[in-house]
């Protein structure tokens, strides 16, 4: 999980802190002491550490601080605040270029996931409404052409490819052409990397930098190397100049470390951050709403995006009636549970909410979670129509003839039948509570399955 044990010890720290009616200076230099071994610990840069605290301390022993109604409570927006500007203070899109193709340029050291991420990043703006060419620029590694092949035909995305005897700038320049003949208005060049930084292989990416003048050239970096990720930062920055980074393996980097530095030791913001496996993980970076997750704060703005990705709106309006109208079915629960599958992993969704700390989230294993919704659908499946629209005729043989067709137990029918009426209890509840004229649900995002 993503800054697992930072995220965890910030909590602990901040939660001693909100408690307290008063804070005097020697409360916030113990807290400042925790936070920069909880920093230190997580792998982060040194003088990025050092300035953190200094800066915080700075603004957190003021007098409107010291002196405020909720002390603990401006302490902890100064902690937020600060861990937005170290790596921020905003998000940072890509440029595109007034006159098409806008070139992208992918840079970094082999085995850092470039390929890959040139697919993801290929996938991600093609959904923004461009039409992405992919060009295999790396004729060294065996089978990277090949590999990235592979993710255009996945994708349905374009490669052009001129063979592994070609000279890279040449292949760039011809897929410039190329690109302006069958009218794409993205290029995404994927070069060569090395196992380090040598002057032939900076030497070859100041070629094609020289030779097709790119919009934008994005760092390819592998997070879980930590420091080393950020000296690769800053090295590929000085002798190249690059636009942006992109952290790949954010998902599997525990510390954080590098997400952390990068900004503030190459002066470069984070543009995207690779979040899984898949051709479709990969997000835009948000500082704000990545100092938020990390100090338990949720990150609703993300759920919601996510929701609105995968949730059918027409299905969603009319299930929306339904549960006004008590008409919800196992039918729709089950509609529900394959929406809610679209929006990835459980554990990811449920890290997106307010006060869900990482220790909790250990709990939810991902692959048990999936387990579940399939059990959960097989059980429905083996539900005749009449039972899913009334489950209250499912009497003892019913259960029994529903758990031999799904290869579960009856104690698995009844944790599916429990789970229903729980959920539309709450449906009840919160559809009273509309009448009532409470707020306090959205009518944005509902969260359809617990």
């Amino acid at each position: 999980m993503v800054f697992e044990g930072l995220s965890n010890k910030l909590q602990e720290t901040i939660k001693k802190l909100k408690g307290k009616g008063r804070v005097n200076e020697k409360d916030v230099k113990e807290m400042m002491r925790e936070i920069k071994l909880a920093l230190l610990e997580a792998d982060v840069n040194f003088k990025v550490v050092k300035d953190f605290i200094s800066k915080v301390s700075e603004r957190a022993v003021g007098q409107d601080v010291l002196e405020s109604l909720t002390p603990g409570q401006q302490v902890i927006k100064i902690v937020h605040e600060e861990l937005i500007n170290l790596m921020g203070p905003g998000q940072s899109k890509i440029i595109f270029s007034p006159k098409p193709p806008t070139v992208c340029m992918m840079v970094g050291l082999q085995g850092s996931g470039k390929t890959t991420t040139s697919g993801k990043l290929a996938n991600y703006l093609r959904k923004q409404g461009k039409k992405p060419l992919l060009v295999a620029c790396d004729v060294y590694r065996p089978a990277a052409i090949k590999q990235l092949q592979v993710v255009g035909n996945q994708l349905d995305v374009e490669v052009f490819s001129m063979g592994d005897k070609t000279n890279p700038v040449d292949i760039a320049k011809a897929a410039i052409e190329h690109a302006k003949l069958k009218q794409h208005d993205l290029v995404i060049i994927d070069t060569a990397g090395r196992l380090h930084i040598d002057e032939k292989l900076m030497d070859e990416l100041m070629n094609i930098k020289d030779s097709v003048r790119p919009h934008e050239i994005l760092l390819v970096v592998d997070s879980m190397t930590g420091q080393d990720a950020v000296n690769v930062s800053k090295s590929f920055n000085e002798k190249l100049g690059v636009d942006g980074v992109v952290l790949t393996k954010l998902d599997g980097d525990t510390r954080g470390g590098a997400a952390l530095s990068v900004k503030t030791v190459t002066g470069k913001p984070i543009k995207f951050m690779g979040m899984g496996e898949k051709l479709s993980d990969i997000e835009p970076f948000f500082p704000d709403r990545m100092a938020s997750r990390i100090l338990g704060m949720g990150d609703v703005l993300s759920l919601i995006e996510k929701a609105e990705e995968a949730f059918d709106e027409k299905k969603a309006i009319e299930m929306e009636r339904k549960m006004r109208t008590q008409q919800f079915t196992l039918e729709d629960f089950l509609d529900q549970m394959q929406q809610i599958k679209k929006m990835g992993p459980l554990n990811k969704i449920m890290g997106m909410l307010p006060g869900v700390n990482s220790e909790a989230l250990k709990s939810i294993d991902s692959a048990d979670s999936e387990k579940e919704m399939a059990r959960f659908e097989a059980i429905i499946r083996s539900m005749t129509k009449k039972e899913r629209n009334d489950p209250s005729i499912i009497n003892g043989s019913r259960r029994k003839r529903i758990a031999a067709g799904s290869g579960t137990k009856v104690q698995d029918v009844n944790k599916v039948l429990k789970s229903f009426d729980e959920m539309r209890k709450m449906m009840k509840m919160m559809t009273d509570m509309g009448k009532r004229g409470k707020k306090g649900f959205g009518n944005k995002f509902k969260l359809p399955f617990r």
